[in-house]
């Protein structure tokens, strides 16, 4: 499986970004799919993330930081897990990565072990 994530930039705050990140390989009907984001001199941390079956969002699951500013959503057309983020911080700036995981919980996991394959990240900058 190979995950290419896209759709970072440099906004200002109050902006909103769409990341996307296309799954390409062997998946299987059933699996979930995570973003997550690490700033320079942090850890990484848990963002976003939705179980998915037969391209169907079931389960989510949003970092509590970001609640009510984000929206993951499945675009079939493209294969693709979209990360719709709203009003953003400068906060916010960090290289964001997507994930998957094969195996497909209720309650899609926020821990990065969780998940088998990663994606090569994407840059969001927010300017104040």
């Amino acid at each position: 499986v190979q995950l290419q994530a896209s759709g970072g930039g440099l906004v200002q705050a109050g902006d909103s970004l769409r990341l996307s990140c296309a799954a390409s390989g062997r998946t299987s009907r059933n699996y979930s799919m995570g973003w997550f984001r690490q700033a320079p001199g942090k850890e990484r941390e848990f963002v976003a993330a939705a179980s998915l079956s037969d391209g169907t969002v079931g389960g989510t699951n949003y970092a509590y930081f970001m609640e009510g500013r984000l929206t993951i959503s499945r675009d079939n057309a493209k294969n693709s897990l979209i990360l719709q983020m709203n009003t953003l911080k400068p906060d916010d700036t960090a290289v964001y990565y997507c994930a998957l995981n094969p195996a497909y919980p209720r309650v899609p996991y926020q821990d990065a072990a969780r998940y088998r394959y990663w994606g090569q990240g994407t840059q969001v900058t927010v300017s104040s």
